[in-house]
């Protein structure tokens, strides 16, 4: 049987609600005979208004394609996207453009993600062009762009430099000031910080923080980066192979996962304090399989220590914290209690099992 997280926010406060979406392309054959790899594979999570969702997962796991999927540069096979009551995918003509505005991008690289023919104000009034009328005169776009600049750290004269004069980070400032051009109610940041220094990190994502205390907008975002994520979001997915295999508040997630891979990945996580630590990293074994002939059963189980014979037969089931005897913590953004559930035959039933518990000598 086919089992999917469905959990997160009430549907009354979610700006968003993917659904099972599927997504698959074709490839040249495998070994098996197989040409078909599924990127997507039942896919379901939810984004409340003015919630940060972190998602995680090794490279290959889908979330560059659900991005993509969300922006509609990607059709699902199956499944449904619902957009505060309406399905994009649905839309046609002036409805369509109307929901285009609503759903922005911030990319990962912002020295290939800005044209260097334009200057920064072409860049960000960009968008106007095609959305005409939002802003219908020059005085009034040229005084949204003004706003915009400063919004995100910029001086109004910047506008007149191209992206050549200025610095990663200010490269991203204006990526994230082209992004609320048209004032959306979602933003997709797929790795907004990685290609920063440190430094210039800590000062974009205050800037996104405070970006979101002002404006209410919602996030999806992607990264790599496990203290980040930790720092930045509400709660948590995680996906391995096309799936989402654990979902739930943040903190909980980090510091209670129920998912082994999550374990995995949350050992690997560095810890400034060294009583933090953990006593021993989990180190899984073997390689990623391929997506185009996953493993049967759970897809995790070719890696997983606590895999049994169980798990090669049958899909996981959907468990919750509450089935292990734990209790999901408060949601701050939304006031509700929030779901923390994970697809496995065998969770997680503490932090000692996980792997988490801190080291005695702080080693």
């Amino acid at each position: 049987m086919n089992t999917t997280l469905k959990h997160g926010p009430d549907p009354e406060d979610a700006a968003l609600r993917v659904t099972e979406v599927t997504k698959t392309f074709q490839v040249g054959r495998s070994a098996s005979g197989n040409n078909r790899l599924r990127a997507l594979d039942g896919v379901s999570l939810t984004i409340g208004r003015g919630e940060t969702l972190g998602l995680v997962g090794e490279s290959g796991c889908g979330k560059s394609t659900l991005a993509r999927t969300l922006m509609l540069l990607e059709k699902p096979d199956s499944g449904t996207v619902d957009f505060e009551g309406r399905d994009p995918f649905a839309l046609r003509g002036k409805d369509l453009l109307s929901w285009r505005r609503r759903v922005q991008m911030v990319f990962q690289d912002p020295f290939a993600s800005l044209n260097a023919r334009m200057t920064a104000g072409q860049i960000i009034a960009e968008p106007w062009a095609t959305h005409r009328g939002l802003y219908k005169t020059s005085r009034e776009r040229e005084a949204r762009l003004n706003e915009l600049l400063q919004l995100v750290g910029l001086r109004p004269s910047d506008a007149r430099k191209s992206p050549q004069e200025f610095s990663g980070g200010q490269r991203q400032r204006i990526g994230i000031a082209r992004a609320l051009a048209l004032n959306p109610d979602l933003i997709i940041l797929d790795e907004p910080v990685s290609a920063l220094d440190l430094s210039v990190q800590a000062q974009v994502l205050n800037l996104l923080n405070d970006l979101q205390q002002k404006l209410g907008v919602s996030y999806l975002f992607i990264s790599h980066d496990l203290s980040v994520v930790r720092h930045v979001t509400d709660r948590v997915a995680v996906m391995y192979l096309g799936r989402v295999i654990e979902t739930g508040d943040t903190e909980d997630v980090f510091e209670r996962p129920l998912h082994p891979y999550t374990a995995s990945l949350m050992s690997a996580s560095p810890r400034l304090d060294p009583a933090a630590r953990p006593a021993e990293r989990i180190v899984l074994r073997g390689e990623l399989p391929s997506p185009v002939d996953p493993p049967s059963g759970c897809r995790f189980r070719t890696r997983c220590w606590k895999a049994q014979d169980i798990c090669a037969e049958q899909a996981p089931p959907r468990v919750t914290a509450a089935d292990a005897g734990r209790v999901a913590l408060p949601l701050p953004s939304i006031g509700e209690p929030t779901l923390h559930a994970a697809e496995c035959h065998f969770p997680l039933a503490d932090r000692a099992e996980a792997g988490l518990a801190a080291s005695a000598t702080g080693a």
